[in-house]
């Protein structure tokens, strides 16, 4: 069992930056892919960045390409997302989630366990 808790988020203007950080429990944590993802009022919760066991291989949205980025410390048992250029298009409600897989996924089917969300506000 892996529990993972995010935190980072709040509320900052239209090309500000946030990081978020999740941290998780268990002493396998660097046996786990990592995700995260987010859900904007009325639509589907949708990736935004994944990062593989090892944190060399990593995966990004389109939309966010270039501005995010996604990071882990095995050591401390904690993934993080470096958003930068933010825009009010990227409000929404940020999860943290973990697979028990090495490697990563981009369906939200493929992680096994989530946070309880930060809520990310841009205003423009």
């Amino acid at each position: 069992q892996v529990q993972v808790v995010e935190s980072g988020g709040g509320l900052v203007q239209a090309g500000g930056s946030l990081r978020l950080s999740c941290a998780a429990s268990g002493r396998t944590f660097s046996s786990y892919a990592m995700g995260w993802f987010r859900q904007a009022p009325g639509k589907e919760r949708e990736v935004v960045a994944t990062i593989n066991w090892s944190g060399g291989n990593t995966y990004y949205a389109d939309s966010v390409k270039g501005r995010f980025t996604i990071s882990r410390d095995n050591a401390k048992n904690t993934v993080y997302l470096q958003m930068n250029s933010l825009k009010a298009k990227d409000t929404a409600v940020y999860y943290c989630a973990a697979r028990s897989r090495i490697y990563t996924a981009t369906s939200p089917t493929g992680y096994d366990y989530w946070g309880q969300g930060t809520q990310v506000t841009v205003s423009s």
